[in-house]
């Protein structure tokens, strides 16, 4: 039997298929004309806090400084729109949570533009560029977020959104940090390979900040302009077993910091294939530098990166696009060592 959401003003909505699901929660479809899924937290830690937090964000939709966050199309963040909860039952059977846009119907999964048998199926057009341009959205988003007082915390392609031109659109509101008048609601969730080193190991429950989230945007940048590699993969070079990359992120160990670090299969894009500005920025991120690049400087950096003359068509592959510092294909390179990250769309999607 479908289940039914009530809001506190008497509303309803009829769940249909369950579409997503995280460490806290699960995303359903909503029956509605609108685009809108729900998102439903069965066990949080703290129900009545968890209830103020949604209320708090709910009302915050309204103010001044959230408003410039949903203004534009498409909306770029699923912000919790109403709060509901499952009827019927008693009220210890009642799970609460909220109402949101339905980030399906403008974009796709973030994750679909990292790999590239999921870029070249569902997004076939998409080159280089596309992701340099998805990093400058994602830097600017996440400027604007942190000048509001808002710090995302669990920053990770499964909380990110895609579209074909490069836009990007950010789920899961209700982990942020965020202060609501006197009250502090804090950020709760991390996730391995996407948590800065100072919320990594024994300091694990060290609260997030502008500068955690900083380095987990230079992550996802390094990832988006390698083709989908993570800035920390690779197996230990001194013998030691592979672990995790929070491992490797503790010890130090990333091929563009020292690339004696790790061991990285031949066919992994070559790492002078960025700009030297934006690699100067990663290394300083990773290298451990007592101030990382805000996320202004990123986007700042990627806009120059876009400005007029800075790309280049490969002349062999036109769906192979790199800096004009390069003086010839990355992309060629890589495929002549038996992989090619941007080999065009597929005949079907043609």
């Amino acid at each position: 039997m479908p289940l039914t959401l009530v809001s506190r003003g008497g509303h309803t909505w009829r769940l249909t298929e369950q579409i997503g699901s995280g460490s806290e929660g699960f995303v359903y479809g909503v029956d509605d004309d609108r685009p809108l899924v729900a998102k439903l937290v069965p066990d949080p830690p703290d129900a009545e806090a968890y209830r103020r937090r949604v209320a708090c964000l709910v009302r915050q939709r309204r103010e001044p400084r959230t408003v410039g966050l949903l203004s534009g199309s498409p909306v770029r963040l699923a912000w919790p729109l109403v709060q509901v909860r499952t009827a019927g039952g008693t009220d210890a059977d009642r799970v609460d949570g909220y109402v949101m846009t339905d980030m399906r119907h403008a974009y796709q999964p973030f994750s679909h533009l990292l790999g590239t048998s999921a870029r070249r199926g569902f997004l076939p057009g998409a080159t280089w560029e596309t992701g340099l341009r998805a990093a400058l959205a994602l830097a600017r988003l996440l400027a604007e977020l942190h000048a509001e007082g808002y710090v995302v915390g669990d920053l990770k392609p499964d909380n990110l959104w895609v579209d074909e031109t490069g836009r990007v659109g950010m789920a899961d509101v209700d982990s942020w940090q965020f202060r609501d008048g006197r009250e502090v609601f804090p950020g709760r969730m991390r996730t391995p390979g996407y948590t800065a080193p100072e919320r990594t190991g024994a300091r694990a429950g060290t609260p997030p900040s502008a500068a955690s989230d900083d380095f987990t945007l230079a992550v996802l940048v390094h990832q988006l302009l390698m083709a989908g590699l993570h800035p920390f993969a690779g197996h230990p070079a001194d013998g030691r077993d592979y672990l995790s990359y929070d491992d490797n992120v503790l010890h130090g160990r990333c091929r563009l910091v020292d690339r004696t670090s790790v061991l990285l299969p031949r066919s992994v894009p070559p790492a002078d294939l960025l700009p030297r500005r934006l690699a100067d920025l990663l290394r300083t991120t990773f290298g451990g530098a007592p101030r990382r690049p805000t996320a202004t400087e990123w986007a700042d950096a990627l806009a120059a990166e876009l400005g007029a003359g800075r790309l280049k068509k490969c002349a062999v592959n036109a769906h192979h696009v790199h800096t004009v510092e390069r003086p010839w294909c990355p992309w060629c390179d890589q495929a002549e060592r038996g992989t090619d990250s941007y080999p065009g769309p597929t005949r079907e999607a043609r």
